[in-house]
């Protein structure tokens, strides 16, 4: 048992029913990148409240598919034993069924790639533009094509 935790919530839109799976292949993402007693925050919302935050928070008033808001803090739970605070992952589900129609992929598969994507920024990662080749979207892509299982949708 590794410890790690992911929790959802909702913002500006009806829950999906397939809530609870992404927050299920959340969990898998931190396991396959061996992380440990990590608790991660999912939130699946409208293009509002995204661009809100992209606005409030990055100072980039536009939309935007997935936004990441690392808080790296531990908090002790027993002795020796931390929890690890990363933070939390935004994901626009309409943003999300746009990119699918326009990357011609699935939604699923869609929506995987925004998970993981999320997740390594959380891990620290970053890139400085969106170019296939940036190390942390080759690793994204790499992560999306080990991770196979049930479809999340």
């Amino acid at each position: 048992m590794n410890g790690n935790e992911v929790f959802y919530s909702i913002m500006g839109l009806e829950e999906p029913p397939w809530a609870q799976r992404a927050a299920d292949f959340a969990l898998s993402v931190l396991d396959l990148l061996e992380k440990r007693n990590w608790q991660v925050s999912l939130t699946l919302c409208d293009d509002t409240t995204i661009q809100a935050l992209n606005r409030d928070y990055r100072h980039i008033d536009a939309l935007t598919d997935v936004l990441s808001f690392p808080l790296g803090e531990f908090m002790p739970v027993e002795e020796g034993e931390d929890i690890y605070i990363a933070g939390d992952v935004v994901i626009s589900v309409p943003t999300l069924h746009r990119n699918a129609a326009e990357f011609g992929v699935a939604v699923d598969e869609e929506l995987r790639r925004l998970i993981i994507h999320g997740i390594l920024h959380l891990s620290g990662m970053d890139h400085s533009d969106n170019s296939p080749d940036q190390p942390m979207l080759e690793l994204q892509e790499r992560l999306l094509r080990q991770m196979g299982g049930d479809a999340i949708l």
